[in-house]
């Protein structure tokens, strides 16, 4: 018995109204995306295995797709062999590897594999940036939308092949990206329908401040996971687990207004610069902050709302500025929908010094998830056709097809039903497809060069020339 086909574990299949969704929303980021001054690039779904590795923590370097040389790899043909060291790994569990192993298994799977999937889309940005750097007008305002690959235990939300949509702007410090950026998010999420999401905004510098001011800077880390895990277990458990990683007791004794942090978000700066008035670094993220909050408070924003959040510690080992977050409008139970932040160093990793850039990300699946629980997406926004001419015999779908070319001609989504079938199955291939118009063209509306339409929906059936069906079709 042949087997039954599937595909892996972590990927998925679209149907076409899945995709008509999908490319709905791609096409109204992109509409954006352009719209603000953004241009398009692409790069290769696989890269060099050193071009990613190491870019993303050990985590990280776990979880990238490596591909086997030239697809067909023989052992015998280089004369490589697994090393002895490695044979017991294949009989033992790998969780028990040694640092020489670990070092044996890379060179050697460097020597079956020098290509490995992408992981993102920022690590291949920067080695576009270094590649063409020559070629590029600086500041570069670039988006991407393509997919990523991470070898991940699949679960609910979480998939091995996803897309992500990332804008980013580099060779450029000004704070006015910032701004425009959360112009950007408003924009896009305006356009969708999504109206009150909240895009919650930090400044690493401040969390580099609060530590310093409590004299815990080898414990940032430590100090931003648990302080965003307040909204999760409160005050008292949050200080627990400070008190637990070494946090001294006056240390929290400091920072407990941002426990009770409320007020506009004039009044929360006004705050922070209190609590950090000994912290240059601290300070420095004030100016930043307030610099970005007050312009875009008086440009105004058309839906979304901007809110100051001292817990959001996002991507600690790379952000060096501003820090976003976007969250679902209220009422709708999901993670944050996009994120990004301002980083000093992208390309640093590949040889090109202090070129800062600062970029955002939209979670294309989420968005989905949440527009559909809204039942935001527009009933025009599908893969179907307009009307479906019935056939009727050859002279009959001759004079149906002369009609289908004009239509077609003027942009419409038209076609015709393949086969002389009986006229109810033809009709009954409209309804399972979702078409909203049947026309009807026999003998008698030949002799007359006029159609009926049958509006699929009501029911209503009217007899039009062709003038006219353009019009009702559109």
């Amino acid at each position: 018995m042949a087997q039954k086909p599937s595909i892996p574990k972590g990927t998925r299949d679209f149907s076409p109204v899945e995709v008509a969704k999908r490319n709905y929303i791609f096409s109204t980021i992109k509409t954006n995306f352009e719209k603000f001054g953004f241009q398009p690039i692409e790069t290769p779904s696989f890269e060099n295995s050193e071009t990613l590795m190491g870019k993303y923590g050990e985590e990280g370097d776990r979880l990238i797709f490596k591909i086997l040389n030239s697809g067909n790899f023989f052992y015998s043909k280089k004369g490589i062999e697994l090393p002895e060291s490695l044979n017991e790994l294949l009989v033992n569990s790998a969780e028990n590897i040694t640092v020489e192993q670990r070092i044996e298994l890379n060179k050697f799977t460097h020597k079956i594999s020098e290509k490995a999937l992408r992981y993102d889309l920022t690590v291949p940005f920067a080695r576009y940036v270094v590649q063409h750097q020559n070629e590029i007008e600086f500041p570069f305002k670039r988006y991407q939308i393509q997919p990523v690959w991470r070898a991940d235990n699949p679960q609910k939300g979480r998939f091995r092949e996803f897309y992500q949509c990332d804008a980013d702007v580099v060779g450029s410090n000004s704070l006015w990206q910032e701004v425009e950026l959360v112009q950007l998010y408003d924009s896009v999420f305006t356009a969708l329908g999504l109206k009150g999401v909240t895009i919650k905004i930090n400044n690493r510098k401040i969390l580099s401040g609060i530590a310093e001011v409590i004299g815990a800077s080898d414990k940032l880390i430590d100090f931003t996971v648990a302080l965003d895990k307040l909204d999760k277990i409160g005050e008292d458990g949050v200080k627990k687990e400070m008190v637990a990683k070494g946090i001294s007791e006056e240390a929290l004794e400091k920072v407990q207004p941002l426990f009770h942090f409320t007020g506009t978000i004039s009044e929360k700066i006004e705050k922070l610069a209190q609590l950090l008035s000994t912290s240059a670094e601290g300070m420095k993220g004030i100016e930043e902050l307030k610099f970005i909050c007050e312009n875009v408070m008086e440009l105004g924003l058309q839906t979304a709302y901007l809110n100051l959040d001292v817990t959001l510690a996002r991507g600690l080992n790379y952000y060096t500025g501003a820090i976003f977050e976007v969250a679902a409008p209220e009422g709708v139970a999901m993670g944050s929908i996009g994120g990004g932040g301002r980083y000093d160093d992208l390309t640093g990793i590949f040889g090109l010094k202090n070129m800062s850039g600062v970029g955002i990300s939209f979670g294309l699946d989420r968005i989905a998830l949440v527009i559909e629980e809204l039942g935001l997406f527009p009933e025009t926004v599908t893969a179907t056709s307009k009307a479906l001419f019935l056939n009727f015999g050859l002279e009959e779908a001759k004079y149906a097809m002369k009609a289908v070319m004009q239509l077609r001609q003027k942009g419409l989504k038209v076609e015709m039903y393949p086969d002389n079938a009986k006229i109810g199955k033809q009709f009954q291939h409209a309804d399972k497809r979702g078409i909203p118009f049947a026309v009807i063209a026999g003998t008698e509306e030949i002799q007359n060069g006029v159609y009926a339409v049958k509006n699929l929906v009501t029911g209503e059936q009217q007899t039009v020339d062709f003038d006219t069906l353009v019009t009702v079709l559109q």
